[in-house]
């Protein structure tokens, strides 16, 4: 995403202590930690950031009381880089365990590495209704919120990713709903009072079945989720945000344990059941788990020590 950031034409070289899969909070922490250390690192990441890139303003990370998501991102991986992390922007197919050596795959590269940090984050979960690939339906408030400017638009979630969209919507939108399945709302007080006060109006106990329209979103069919009752809502702009699932194709295809989520099994060092493979972030399970900048970042910290750890105990059995 950023100019720091090698392109996958580039000379790189093709073994490397660590490999970082993912370019997020977590993966560019574990990078500027790894650095420190001395480790020969690459990341590899679609883009930098990771979900930082759907946000807009971060007011909740210590020591900075106001900051552009992507400046932040930025500044993660300007930190990473200067203590030698090489970061390419490429897309990982496949990874494997070859002895005590991974192999891991793009779409034209091939490296190998000693030890593997998966930080592939979650991707935003859908509907699986029919009408969901209609033009209208979106799963980025900051990406699209502009394309509705004087439309009617509605929201599906009660977390606060579902009231940050529909108050990022609301600068540009005539009007916004937001519908949930329920009767309380899982978002911060304070988002759901922004909401309020932004003139946001709440649906209650309803869940979309369908979205329809021809050729672009019309309306979305509800259905009550105590009455069984359907009902139609009139919108040109339907924004999902009904959580997360894991990036975790990578984790199934080298053997690594996942719960039931499909998140990454961890211990308090972030290793997995596999020997030299370690996690941090959202792909991570957790009973207290709470997705947030700074508890991905000290999990990529977690993780970069391990990695160095067990990079040393290579080393000295040799």
């Amino acid at each position: 995403m950023f100019k720091l950031s090698l392109r996958k034409e580039e000379q790189l070289d093709k073994d490397w202590e660590v490999i970082i899969i993912g370019g997020g909070p977590a993966g560019l922490t574990a990078a500027l930690y790894l650095g420190r250390y001395k480790v020969k690192t690459l990341v590899i990441t679609k883009e930098v950031g990771g979900l930082l890139n759907e946000a807009s303003i971060i007011e909740d990370y210590p020591g900075i009381k106001r900051i552009k998501a992507v400046e932040l991102a930025k500044a993660f991986e300007e930190h990473a880089k200067e203590w030698g992390a090489k970061i390419l922007i490429d897309e990982v197919i496949d990874v494997k365990k070859e002895g005590d050596k991974f192999i891991v795959k793009t779409r034209d590269k091939e490296f190998t590495a000693e030890a593997i940090i998966l930080a592939t984050g979650s991707r935003r979960r859908k509907l699986g209704v029919p009408g969901e690939n209609l033009p209208g339906v979106s799963y980025c408030a900051e990406c699209d919120a502009p394309l509705f400017k004087d439309k009617v638009v509605a929201v599906v979630g009660g977390g606060n990713t579902a009231f940050h969209d529909a108050i990022v919507i609301s600068g540009y939108a005539k009007k916004v709903y937001i519908i949930h399945r329920r009767d309380k709302f899982r978002a911060d007080p304070v988002l759901v009072e922004e909401a309020k006060k932004k003139g946001i109006e709440f649906i209650l106990n309803k869940v979309v079945v369908e979205i329809k329209g021809e050729g672009k979103v019309e309306k979305v069919i509800l259905k009550d989720t105590k009455t069984g009752e359907i009902s139609e809502l009139e919108v040109q702009g339907l924004f999902v945000a009904i959580g997360l699932e894991p990036n975790n194709e990578l984790a199934k295809k080298l053997g690594v344990e996942l719960d039931t989520d499909g998140r990454i099994k961890v211990d308090p060092c972030m290793r997995t059941n596999i020997e030299g493979v370690f996690a941090a972030g959202d792909i991570t399970t957790g009973s207290c788990k709470f997705m947030q900048i700074i508890t991905s970042a000290a999990e990529g910290a977690i993780a970069a020590k391990s990695a160095y750890e067990y990079l040393l105990k290579k080393r000295y059995k040799q």
